[in-house]
Formats: C-alpha cells, sequence, structure tokens
C-alpha cells in the first residue's frame, strides 16, 4: 500500500485509470462495469510478474542455501540500503532514472490491459523498485517457493486492492488526492523507515526470534496453515 501511495504512482492513478479503460473520467464512473473488468485485468497483468519475481527470488536463495546466514545479513544490508534511499539519505542514480515503459496507445481491447499492467510491474523502477526490491530480497533469504509466492501476492495485493477502489471511485479518489497531495512525501519516509526496520531485524537474525515470540499469540487455525 506505500507504494501505492507514493508521491510517483499515487497522482498518475486516474491517468492509468482512463487509459486503460480508453474511457474520460465522467466516462469511467458511469461506466463502472468497464472499469472494474479492465482494473481487474490490470492488476492481474502486474501480479504475475510480481509472482515470477517471486519464484525467481526464491529460486536464487535456494541455490545459496549453504550460505543462509550471510544471505539474511546481506539481504538486510541491502533492505535498510532501499530504506536510507526512501527518506532520502542519498541519492542513488538508477533509481532516479525513469524506467516506465511508454506505450503512445494501448494495445487493443482487454487483452492490452493485461500487457499494459505487465508493462506496469516490470518498468515502473524508481516508484517500487525499493520496496519491491526489499520484498524480493527478504524472498531470497527464506527460500522457500510457497512461502515466496504468498509474499509477493500479498505485495500484489496492496497494489491491486487501492488500484480497484479508485477505478470504481475515481471522482472521490481525485478530490482525496487533491486535498492530501501535500502528505505523498511522508508516505516514502514512513516506508523508508519500515524497510530500515526490517532490515536491522534481517541483519541481526531478529526476525526468526520475533517468529518464535508471537507463535503463542497465533491463533491455532493460521499457526497450522503457516
Amino acid at each position: 500500500m506505500l507504494s501505492f501511495l507514493s508521491p510517483c504512482v499515487l497522482p498518475l492513478i486516474p491517468s492509468y485509470v482512463t487509459f486503460i479503460t480508453g474511457l474520460g473520467l465522467e466516462d469511467v464512473q458511469r461506466s463502472r462495469r468497464i472499469a472494474l473488468g479492465h482494473s481487474l485485468l490490470f492488476v492481474t497483468g502486474f501480479t504475475l510478474v510480481f509472482l515470477a519475481l517471486g519464484a525467481t527470488a526464491t529460486t536464487f536463495g535456494r541455490l545459496l542455501g549453504y550460505h543462509r546466514v550471510w544471505v539474511g545479513r546481506i539481504g538486510g544490508v541491502l533492505v535498510v540500503l532501499f530504506g536510507l534511499y526512501l527518506i532520502g539519505a542519498f541519492n542513488f542514480g538508477p533509481f532516479s532514472r525513469e524506467r516506465r515503459i511508454h506505450l503512445a496507445t494501448k494495445p487493443l481491447g482487454y487483452f492490452g490491459t493485461l500487457v499494459v499492467g505487465m508493462a506496469f510491474a516490470a518498468g515502473w523502477t524508481p516508484c517500487i523498485g525499493p520496496i519491491l526490491g526489499a520484498v524480493l530480497t527478504y524472498t531470497a533469504s527464506s527460500a522457500d517457493l510457497s512461502r515466496g509466492l504468498v509474499l509477493l501476492l500479498a505485495y500484489s495485493l496492496g497494489l491491486a486492492v487501492p488500484f480497484l477502489a479508485a477505478a470504481l471511485m475515481v471522482d472521490r479518489f481525485v478530490a482525496l488526492f487533491e486535498r492530501y497531495r501535500g502528505g505523498l512525501v511522508w508516505m516514502s519516509r514512513i516506508a523508508g523507515a519500515l524497510l530500515i526496520a526490517v532490515g536491522l531485524l534481517m541483519l541481526t537474525d531478529m526476525m526468526s526470534v520475533m517468529s518464535a515470540w508471537l507463535q503463542p499469540f497465533t491463533p491455532e487455525f493460521l499457526r497450522s496453515r503457516l
């Protein structure tokens, strides 16, 4: 959700909605069924790419299975660096340069919307790169395929659910954005602070300690499925 609320994703949501539907903002409000259909295909597109990335990261983690401790420590350092970048502690050129895939005209039909969703996931490096990179780094350190896919599915839902809500209520979304746009910079700072905390947990191997400590507080029906 913090990726969705980032300063370079949130302002462009209305543009994405009109682009994938081929409708103006007023028409989108009247044609919610069309907006929902295209939006579902859009989020399906980027979810497929994220799941593929999660499977790749997990496979890489398995290849380094004998060095699992060092993978976790190095991954923790990387996640801390991602967090420091988001809070503005330093500037990193590859993240600052745009990697978006520009489509002057959307491919025809609903299949074209699926392609646009995949292009969004593959090319929006400056906006979602640090947070997605942190998730993939943690996925690689766990080296568990099912866990990795669940983590990336959860990340995808964090983008998908608010996008679907915005597409169905685009008029309210625009009004809320105009009201709170001044606070967007704090979204990046909050995300950065959270990544730093997660990175430190990975670096010190406290993530597993926390998991063990929280187990008694986890309902049985959830614990049996973890």
